[in-house]
């Protein structure tokens, strides 16, 4: 599978999320960037699928992603709460894409939610509630 047209890699601080990756930024929707993620080895589990735990974390990178980016200059949010349902597995070599809704930005507390997609197929849904301090 290929990084589809008009994604380019997020270039996201080295660290942990280098080891979760790697992930993609695509064009704004609704002036929310989507996040991308191409399964690879190092995603798959004894099951041949992504572990539940990658998905997750892709799950707080999109969500975390759309709080950091709302504003300039740019937030930095910690993750309050996470909620992920997984609906499907993904394969090595899938292709899944994060949307995500800021639903309501705070004084100091973001709400988030959104699914992860392959294809026309949702992969998981997901919500997050995020701390941050404006400059």
């Amino acid at each position: 599978m290929e990084i589809p047209s008009g994604f380019a890699p997020a270039g996201f601080t080295p660290g942990f999320l280098d080891h979760g990756g790697p992930y993609y930024l695509g064009p704004a929707v609704d002036g929310v960037q989507p996040v991308g993620l191409l399964i690879c080895p190092h995603h798959i589990n004894y099951q041949d699928a992504a572990h539940g735990g990658v998905i997750s974390t892709f799950a707080d990178v999109a969500l975390s992603h759309a709080v950091y980016d709302a504003e300039r200059p740019r937030l930095a949010p910690s993750t309050i709460t996470l909620t992920v349902n997984y609906l499907a597995g993904a394969k090595l070599g899938d292709w899944l894409e994060a949307r995500v809704r800021i639903d309501r930005m705070g004084g100091r507390t973001a709400y988030t939610s959104g699914g992860i997609w392959r294809g026309p197929e949702q992969v998981a849904t997901m919500s997050g509630v995020f701390a941050f301090r404006r400059p």
